[in-house]
């Protein structure tokens, strides 16, 4: 007798491991919508399409009418479907209507590597690479391009207006010519997209896709969203993504630690980040939310901040400096050498930076002060500038003057970069093929899903790692 189809397969095989993750899912409770049969054909199981998915994305078999063919061509997909055949249309409709449940299916996974030891919560590293969107930018709308478009359509009507007045002036009964007509629609749909810009507040934009940017892209600048990743350092498994239409990535730190705690329950003891993050708000959120972080800071502000303990030093011999004047965070107020107390009377933006507030204190009793000529010479007594964000950013440098932090930072680039490189040269994954920013998330959900559950094959091989198995989907299929 010729072998079974369940004798093709060893018992090893990647789509043995796909089922069985997909078969411990309780897939309404993920999210995922489960048809029901309630008149003609029935339709295609939930569970199988999320199968050939996962395995066509687990085999770099991302196009859906290739899934197609993979169906009905690939032993393993054959096997999966259970000799069933959905076309490129039915798997594309499940894809779309289950983009949410993408995310819940990532934090699943990485929640089961939680639970058997895989995860570590030691050293966590965050990161951002910008992909190009599925449109191109050379079909986008630029405002130079348009600028100069409308400059000329604005000169072709001027000259065909002049030329319309001396054919006036020979016949009365002239007719408005038709290139008049073209320029002066062509000057109103360049308006139009020259206002859409405006609205968007963005120099380039495209009209099918209009929450993608420009951004640069390796070499090249290109419209693109900025796709994150937290990975953990002992087990180099991804936990924790998202995707945005921002360019960099100065306020992605918070969220992506949000994002991490959201699937682990905690957040690492540290976190690494390359200069790129580098926030005093997000630092100062983060000490104040007791998350550990560690951004690489930019040259200027680590010369800025020795500059600063230098002068503190060599001033500090004055009583009356301002690194003498200590702040009470509970009262919010700062404490004179004297005792007295400067209290908060209001804020003013920086001197070099207007988005930037700085918080300003004020002594009332200085007409009393016995040592008021000392402290100040200013009518209205002594004020304090402080910026709300500088303990952050001072804690940060010292921080990483430490051996054992200045070590985690460096490991940095071995932690997180080498997901990117699997992503991009190994998968072949360096545009979107999705349009709109939902889509994109759900599509690099999947992607990282996907990367995890290479890292977690080994470890599953090794029987280290079983799926919890919970409801059993209907309609099952595979195996």
């Amino acid at each position: 007798m010729p072998p079974s189809l369940e004798e093709w397969l060893g018992p090893e095989h990647p789509a043995r491991f796909i089922r069985d993750l997909v078969d411990s899912l309780d897939l309404q409770a993920a999210g995922f919508r489960v048809p029901e049969c309630r008149a003609g054909r029935p339709p295609f199981a939930a569970d199988l399409l999320l199968k050939v998915l996962l395995y066509g994305f687990f085999e770099k078999i991302r196009s859906f009418r290739k899934l197609e063919w993979a169906c009905l061509n690939m032993v393993p997909m054959i096997w999966l479907t259970g000799q069933h055949y959905p076309d490129h249309n039915t798997i594309w409709r499940f894809w779309d209507s289950n983009r949410s449940a993408m995310r819940g299916l990532f934090r699943t996974v990485v929640h089961v590597a939680h639970e058997v030891g895989l995860v570590g919560v030691v050293l966590h590293a965050v990161d951002g690479t910008k992909l190009a969107a599925q449109m191109s930018r050379r079909s986008g709308w630029h405002r130079k391009d348009l600028e100069r478009l409308l400059e000329e359509a604005l000169g072709q009507i001027e000259s065909e207006m002049d030329r319309a007045a001396a054919l006036e002036r020979e016949d009365a009964e002239y007719r408005m010519s038709e290139e008049l007509q073209d320029a002066r629609r062509r000057k109103e749909a360049i308006a139009g997209a020259l206002a859409a810009l405006d609205a968007a507040g963005t120099d380039h934009l495209h009209p099918k896709e209009p929450e993608a940017r420009m951004m640069k892209c390796g070499r090249v600048k290109d419209l693109a969203y900025n796709a994150q990743a937290v990975v953990d350092s002992q087990s180099g498994l991804i936990v924790g993504t998202q995707v945005s239409a921002e360019q960099n990535d100065s306020a992605q730190l918070g969220p992506m630690l949000d994002q991490v705690e959201e699937n682990l329950g905690q957040t690492a003891q540290q976190t690494v980040a390359d200069g790129g993050y580098w926030s005093p708000q997000q630092l100062a959120e983060a000490q104040q939310q007791g998350r550990e972080v560690l951004v690489n800071a930019p040259p200027q502000v680590k010369g800025k901040a020795q500059q600063e303990q230098q002068e503190q030093q060599e001033e500090g011999e004055k009583p009356y400096h301002k690194s003498q004047f200590r702040h009470d965070a509970d009262k919010d107020v700062f404490v004179c050498p004297e005792g007295k107390e400067l209290e908060h009377s209001g804020s003013k933006p920086a001197r070099h930076d207007k988005d930037k507030r700085l918080e300003v204190y004020r002594c009332r009793s200085y007409k009393d002060c016995p040592v008021r000529s000392q402290c100040s010479r200013q009518d209205r007594g002594r004020t304090i500038e402080r910026d709300p964000n500088y303990e952050a950013v001072v804690r940060q440098v010292q921080k990483q003057k430490t051996a054992q932090c200045a070590a985690q930072l460096a490991r940095r680039k071995e932690i997180v970069e080498p997901v990117f490189g699997i992503l991009k040269e190994a998968h072949g994954f360096r545009r979107w093929s999705v349009v709109g920013l939902a889509k994109v998330r759900a599509q690099w959900s999947l992607m990282c899903t996907v990367l995890n559950l290479r890292k977690l094959y080994g470890p599953w091989l090794a029987g280290a790692i079983r799926w919890p198995h919970g409801c059993q989907a209907r309609g099952s299929a595979g195996g």
